[in-house]
């Protein structure tokens, strides 16, 4: 079921359920979804929507809990989180549309890929990993997690700034990492615990990459500190079609630290598949 949000997007309901996804629709073509990173929002995409819609239908989602979606009021899983997102292609009748995915929004393509591979044309997987949070990160996260919910966002913001922005876009970029900054600041904090919760708890998808058939392109910016290249080129090699692409000059946000390296990859990858 859908409806019309007051800018103009749209709203999914997924069936039988409370959770409805705030997301972005355009262009004509084949179907590309489009699921940002942790703590971010579709506008996270906003330098690559308008040149993918040129050949494509663009499904832009906020992810519970993020952007104009509304909070995460339970703990919740990865999977958990991907059900609402199949309620989008519902509402826009799109049987398989290719999945790109940042972070999460790339954990979440790779759990959609083993879970209905029928919808999945292909995979766009940016500064991601298939494997379990590491333990020195999960107590790191953690001790984060415990400040954020005694003190809020704005204590870890330096942290948080260092995890998602590579040192190139840190010393040159200074305008994009303070706008940013303040989104980070705005996050709903309830929601980014849970979500927080979740990405930590993951499960290790390594051994099962073997079952993905689907072309799958893997990016990753070269100073990405959060989920770090050796992790892409874990999950390219396992992934039997799998494609590295390493992006320089980025840090873990790469299509926003250099969004026409990762456009043009990504319009490579789609007119190739």
């Amino acid at each position: 079921m859908t409806g019309r949000s007051r800018d103009g997007a749209r709203v999914a309901r997924s069936p039988g359920a409370t959770d409805r996804l705030h997301y972005q629709a355009v262009g004509e073509g084949p179907a590309v979804v489009l699921l940002h990173s942790f703590l971010c929002s579709g506008a996270m995409w906003s330098e690559q929507v308008e040149a993918l819609a040129r050949e494509h239908r663009v499904l832009n989602v906020d992810l519970g809990g993020h952007g104009a979606s509304p909070a995460v009021q339970a703990p919740v899983d990865l999977e958990a989180l991907l059900v609402p997102v199949f309620a989008v292609l519902e509402a826009e009748g799109i049987e398989q549309a290719h999945w790109a995915g940042l972070s999460i929004g790339g954990m979440l393509a790779l759990r959609a890929a083993l879970a209905a591979p029928e919808r999945v044309r292909s995979l766009l997987l940016l500064d991601t990993d298939a494997g379990p949070e590491r333990r020195p990160a999960r107590f790191e996260y953690r001790l984060l997690g415990t400040v954020v919910r005694v003190l809020g966002m704005r204590p870890v913001l330096p942290s948080v700034c260092r995890k998602m922005f590579g040192r190139s876009t840190l010393r040159h970029q200074p305008d994009l990492v303070r706008e940013w900054r303040s989104r980070f600041a705005a996050i709903d904090v309830p929601s980014s615990l849970a979500i927080l919760e979740a990405l930590i708890r993951r499960r290790d998808l390594v051994p099962r990459l073997p079952e993905i058939s689907a072309p799958a392109l893997v990016l990753v910016g070269a100073e990405d500190r959060s989920l770090p290249p050796e992790r892409s080129l874990t999950l390219a090699e396992g992934l039997p079609n799998g494609r590295y692409v390493e992006v320089p000059l980025a840090g873990h946000l790469s299509a926003l630290e250099q969004p026409d390296r990762v456009t043009e990859a990504m319009l490579e990858h789609l007119r190739t598949h």
